[in-house]
């Protein structure tokens, strides 16, 4: 037999005389990972016992670093995991006393998977208040210049976190307005309104401090049209969280200056649509107000 006709037959005999071998043999070289199962995706929410105003903690743990950014869909509205260490995300979700109790279905969507969580959300009773204010210090005279400039800030998502640990209380005062009251305003209910912040009844020209690191996104006057905030200061915290305060006195710092949690940042007035002197400390989570309390009592990593 020839050399070529050897090679032909060596070539051929195996296909021809075992066929069950070279199938199996196939498999068997596969990694073995892709016979496995993959691993679930790994979702840690909090707190477990959530309520009205509450921010929600929606932790994820990712096994692959693949450059997407894990998201958290409730409803209609989606918003961004951030990163916040090697492979682990963190979404923040808000909720608000306009929300109805009850569950709420968490959709998570990361390595390639999605995951399914049913969060019960309790209710909670909040104060009414009757307010009354003086013509030119109406709650419905905002400039759209200052509308627009509000909206802008609260919706920074800045991928950066600035913050680190609980936040401080920004005045020594008493707090003499809880967050999520509901308003009369001139005996006029204000539907769809609720007290978006905390009041602290300072002495006008007291100090007001940064409740948490973050770059001074936002600086407005009265006489830049700002006529229901009156001087205000927007701290933007990074990752979709922000704070801002209203009817300052005195402001003491600029568009882009980086503050320190403690770091004086204005003084206490009654500029905008404010009764007498006092600071509305309001914060923000992906835009919504949310209740400012649970921050200065746990850390959001």
């Amino acid at each position: 037999m020839s050399i070529e006709n050897r090679a032909r037959n060596s070539q051929n005999w195996p296909v021809s005389r075992h066929p069950k071998n070279l199938f199996y043999g196939i498999f068997a070289s596969l990694p073995l990972a892709l016979a496995l199962p993959a691993a679930a995706l790994q979702v840690q929410l909090s707190p477990s016992n959530p309520q009205l105003g509450d921010t929600l903690s929606v932790m994820i743990d990712v096994n692959q670093q693949d450059n997407q950014q894990p998201k958290v869909v409730v409803g209609e509205k989606t918003y961004p995991a951030f990163a916040v260490s090697p492979n682990k995300y963190r979404a923040l979700i808000p909720t608000t006393p306009l929300e109805a109790a009850g569950n709420r279905t968490l959709k998570v969507a990361g390595d390639g998977q999605v995951q399914n969580l049913t969060v019960k959300l309790r209710s909670r009773k909040f104060p009414v208040q009757r307010i009354t204010l003086s013509p030119g210090k109406s709650a419905d005279g905002a400039t759209e210049y200052e509308l627009k400039r509000v909206a802008a800030f609260k919706a920074l998502q800045t991928p950066e976190k600035y913050w680190n640990g609980k936040f401080i209380a920004p005045s020594k005062a008493r707090i003499s307005s809880i967050y999520g009251v509901r308003r009369y305003y001139n005996g006029k209910f204000a539907k769809d309104y609720y007290h978006r912040g905390v009041d602290y009844a300072g002495a006008a020209g007291s100090p007001v401090t940064a409740p948490a690191a973050g770059r001074v996104a936002l600086v407005g006057t009265v006489s830049q049209g700002f006529r229901v905030h009156g001087n205000v200061v927007g701290i933007d915290h990074g990752q979709g969280v922000t704070s801002i305060f209203l009817h300052l006195s005195r402001i003491n710092v600029k568009e882009g200056d980086f503050v320190k949690a403690g770091q004086l940042i204005g003084a206490v007035g009654s500029t905008g649509a404010a009764t007498g002197p006092h600071l509305h400390w309001g914060l923000y989570v992906n835009g919504q107000s949310v209740d400012p309390v649970p921050w200065r009592t746990q850390v959001f990593e």
